[in-house]
């Protein structure tokens, strides 16, 4: 279980962007601001705390997994944002559809929320001992111990092959120990399941790029970059591939 009252390094870096993007906030003599949600005001009081354990407490004593979802698709950015950010502690899998929709949202911070939180709620999918399995892989892949991380992706997929995250670490081990078409197999198959899985399509792409298909490695950043517009490193990618091939044509 994730700590409440602990920033994740990726909240902390969202933390950073966040502050320093300005909200847009709608003409005052046109926004009734007594509908703003409640959220709102929890989410600006934790920016400056910056106690993300009462913000959570506060939060889930006020909203369900539902509401939140529904604020996240509100008017306010301040609440869409307060609403992705609580989405990333308190949702699972089940909120995939809308954290993957707010990876587009026209705010950047919402945008930059999304992408910490969408990737915590990809590992709340199916049983706890799934969860830890995935936990456990992962570390091996932070361990770079790639060839144990791919045998335990593999036992997992043998029995769960519905669970998206298990096929792109499996994909990123693979493309670690230099089989790039598994790796590009099972970064496909992760989308297959998980069609937000912006992470697989960028791996995708790198495994295209090891194999000199830059045709298809432009394909799958391109499509990592229409999942989520915040992957700088991934739209240099698109420029560099896009004047190569005009260079060859």
């Amino acid at each position: 279980m994730l700590a409440l009252s602990r920033l994740t390094a990726n909240e902390q870096d969202c933390l950073h962007v966040v502050r320093s993007t300005k909200l847009s906030v709608p003409n005052a003599m046109s926004h009734d601001y007594s509908h703003r949600p409640l959220l709102a005001y929890h989410y600006e009081r934790y920016l400056v705390d910056q106690n993300i354990g009462a913000y959570i407490r506060s939060i889930s004593s006020s909203y369900t997994v539902g509401g939140l979802e529904r604020v996240a698709a509100s008017c306010d950015p301040a609440s869409r944002r307060g609403a992705v950010l609580a989405l990333g502690r308190l949702a699972d899998y089940r909120s995939n559809t809308v954290l993957g929709k707010a990876l587009v949202d026209k705010d950047r911070g919402v945008r930059t929320l999304a992408e910490s939180a969408i990737q915590q709620i990809w590992l709340r999918i199916g049983t706890t001992t799934h969860q830890r399995h995935l936990v456990a892989i992962g570390e091996q892949l932070d361990e770079r111990d790639f060839e144990r991380a791919a045998q335990l992706a593999t036992a997992l997929l043998d029995e769960t092959p519905w669970l998206a995250q298990a096929w792109y670490y499996r994909g990123k081990a693979f493309f670690q120990l230099g089989q790039y078409e598994a790796a590009s197999r099972d970064c496909h198959q992760a989308l297959e399941v998980n069609s937000f899985h912006f992470l697989a399509a960028s791996m995708m792409g790198q495994a295209y790029l090891q194999m000199n298909d830059p045709i298809s490695a432009l394909d799958s950043f391109r499509r990592a970059l229409r999942l989520n517009p915040n992957m700088e490193e991934v739209r240099a990618q698109v420029i560099h591939l896009q004047r190569r091939l005009k260079d060859k044509s």
